[in-house]
């Protein structure tokens, strides 16, 4: 059996909100609610099923996508006025990365999650 991952619960204060908010962005539409979850299907068939919450700590989602997929999602964030970073702890605003030979950007969905895209994924050399 191979393993892969299914779904994670992403809690939010409003899970509409917050679920609708990466959908645009990413350009993607949400899935069918049912129960208390609002589900963010990606094309990998994992969905990220958001749930109101308020008791959570911040995570972070890292969304692989190919260059058009970043220049479409980028410009979203930039039209609509969202902070960016090239980094995941926000010391550099508004700045994307070439982490890997790609390209990355960082930033919070309304819930306070860390949001990122990059083009290529990689490990990050040893300190």
């Amino acid at each position: 059996m191979s393993i892969e991952l299914n779904h994670i619960i992403v809690p939010a204060p409003d899970k509409q909100v917050a679920a609708k908010f990466l959908a645009d962005i990413l350009g993607v539409p949400l899935g069918q609610a049912w129960g208390p979850f609002v589900p963010l299907p990606v094309s990998n068939g994992v969905t990220l099923d958001y749930m109101d919450s308020t008791d959570y700590r911040s995570q972070h989602c890292a969304f692989l996508v190919d260059e058009d997929e970043f220049d479409a999602a980028f410009g979203r964030i930039r039209e609509a006025g969202i902070a960016y970073w090239a980094d995941p702890f926000h010391n550099q605003p508004n700045e994307i990365n070439p982490l890997f030979g790609g390209r990355g950007v960082y930033f919070d969905d309304p819930a306070g999650h860390v949001m990122q895209l990059l083009t290529r994924a990689g490990t990050p050399p040893p300190n």
